[in-house]
């Protein structure tokens, strides 16, 4: 499927924005639109308020603190979701996060998928599955056509 030149520029603005994270493996960012407009931003971290200190390092904390860059984007967006987009890059959300989406009421999702997946392989593959059930467009990029 060819991008519009808005879903690039959108794509492009999560990627800008997942430098924002302080993870030390892995840094994403999301941009939540609506007719053309941003309408929230996020990047995966720690609640607001914590320190972005030695649990980064420590896998097991680390993911038992760290609020996904969906998680972020739809806390902060303030506004009804509705009909909504959401750029995530560079992983496509994993099935956690795929429900709040779907809770969210967004009804498209436009994600890159990297070279190298194996490790997030299966949440994604779920993530799809409930994607398409539920009617949710879901636009997969390779990582290096950007």
């Amino acid at each position: 499927m060819e991008l519009s030149k808005w879903d690039r520029r959108f794509l492009g603005l999560a990627a800008h924005v997942s430098a924002w994270s302080k993870d030390p493996s892995t840094q994403v960012g999301s941009v939540v639109t609506n007719d053309k407009r941003v309408v929230s931003l996020g990047f995966n971290g720690f609640p607001q308020g914590m320190s972005d200190d030695h649990r980064l390092h420590d896998r097991e904390t680390k993911y038992s603190l760290v609020l996904h860059a969906e998680e972020n984007a739809l806390l902060f967006s303030g506004a009804d979701l509705r009909g909504s987009t959401i750029y995530v890059y560079p992983l496509p959300p994993c099935s956690r996060c795929a429900a709040k989406i779907i809770q969210s009421g967004i009804t498209r999702v436009v994600t890159t998928i990297p070279e190298e997946m194996s490790r997030w392989e299966e949440s994604v593959a779920l993530t799809r599955t409930i994607f398409e059930e539920v009617g949710i467009e879901m636009v997969e990029v390779p990582i290096n056509l950007l």
